[in-house]
Formats: C-alpha cells, structure tokens, sequence
C-alpha cells in the first residue's frame, strides 16, 4: 500500500504569499521571507509544531507533529481532544521553529540566535472522509519513515474513529530567518569581548529496539537509516 502512495510535501510552490497586516514583520524586515520555497523548506524540515487558538476566550497553545502536502499542512490528535475539537472551522496559528545556533555579541542587548521559523495564519478544517483521513495518516508515517505504513497491522476503524486530522491551507504567513554572527554597535567592536557563534545542530541517536520484539525481528532500512532532512 505505502508503495503506491505519494509521500509528503509534494512539489515546493514557487510562488509568494501576499503580505497582510497580521503576516508582516514590523521589526528585523530583511529576515522576513514570503516565498513559497522557503516556507515549504523550513515546514518540510521540522514536523514539531505549535498550534495556538483561542478555547472560550482564553489562549491555547498546542505542541504536535506537521507535516505539508502541497499547499497545505496537516496534524492530528486525539478525537476527544479538546483544542481539536476547538480549532475546526476556527482561526489558528500554526509555528514552526528551528534553532540553528546562539549568537554572542559585545553586549547583552545584540545577542542573538541563528533560527528559522515560519508562522501561518488561517481556518482550519477537519478531514472528514474514512478514507481521505487513513489517506493523509499514511503519508504522515511513510514521510517520516518510508514504507512503514505498509508493514504494520492495518488500523481498526476504532483507530481512524479515535483520530482527527486537521489541514490548513498555506496562503497567509511568513517565513522568518536569521543567519551569520553578531551585529555589534561600530565602537564595541574595540572592546576586548569574545563575540561569535555557538552552532546548534539536531543529531539522531542509535535505534533503541523495543525489549518485547520478536525474536528474529530485523531492524528495517526506514529505521537505520533515518535522519532528520
């Protein structure tokens, strides 16, 4: 089955999102970017996400995974999930962040950090077809590890009934991104301070097998040779 399916992303648009008041950056304006082909990298390379809304006037913020297929993103949760239940057919605000590295200055107010992030705005909607759902779940798992989909037990209908899958369509937000070291006022530069940058990088450790497989059950290629894009 994971075999016949397209993965995740999709094709990377090459177009420009429009600039609206709530996506335009009001400070740091070089580092604002609304090109589609950033965004779309910066979703495609971490699935941690955070969805914020509003529950009965109060604000929420919600930690899941994404992931895009072509012009929209997607996540999931439980179907007894309050902040789900709260954000179909609601305004959200869905961030995705990267951390790239710390930047030290010649001053406390000009340190930094190296980061990308994307910030979207819009409806969200619920996926509402059986089929449509088990559809966007399996390229959820065989984008992250391809092929898995395929070589598991295939999911009850309890199981699809207990999901919600939410998408959001990627047509208002902006893309944010800072790289290079310190920016220090002209006569710091004289001072006799260590200023620079402190890389950041996300490694993927060893395969922690599950003490209860199977003996005899191998460690399948999506696992070994996984890496965060």
């Amino acid at each position: 089955m994971s075999e016949t399916i397209a993965p995740p992303h999709s094709a990377t648009s090459t177009g420009t999102l429009e600039v609206t008041d709530r996506s335009r950056l009001r400070r740091s304006h070089p580092r604002g970017h609304f090109d589609r082909v950033t965004i779309d990298a910066i979703l495609d390379a971490q699935p941690l996400c955070h969805v914020g809304y509003s529950i009965d006037g109060a604000p929420y913020v919600t930690p899941t995974l994404q992931w895009r297929e072509g012009d929209h993103v997607y996540w999931h949760g439980s179907s007894a999930s309050r902040a789900l239940k709260a954000s179909k057919g609601a305004q959200v605000c869905l961030t995705v962040s990267i951390l790239d590295g710390f930047v030290l200055a010649r001053s406390g107010f000009h340190h930094s950090v190296n980061s990308r992030s994307v910030m979207l705005f819009g409806e969200a909607f619920r996926v509402e077809d059986p089929e449509e759902k088990l559809l966007k779940l399996t390229r959820f798992v065989d984008g992250l590890f391809p092929g898995r989909y395929g070589s598991l037990r295939p999911d009850h209908a309890q199981d699809l009934k207990a999901t919600t899958v939410l998408g959001l369509k990627i047509e208002e937000g902006a893309a944010k991104v800072r790289t290079g070291g310190p920016s220090d006022e002209d006569e710091d530069y004289a001072l006799p301070i260590w200023a620079g940058e402190i890389p950041v990088r996300t490694v993927v450790g060893e395969p922690i097998p599950d003490p209860r497989n199977l003996e005899g059950v191998e460690m399948p290629d999506h696992v070994r040779n996984f890496r965060m894009k």
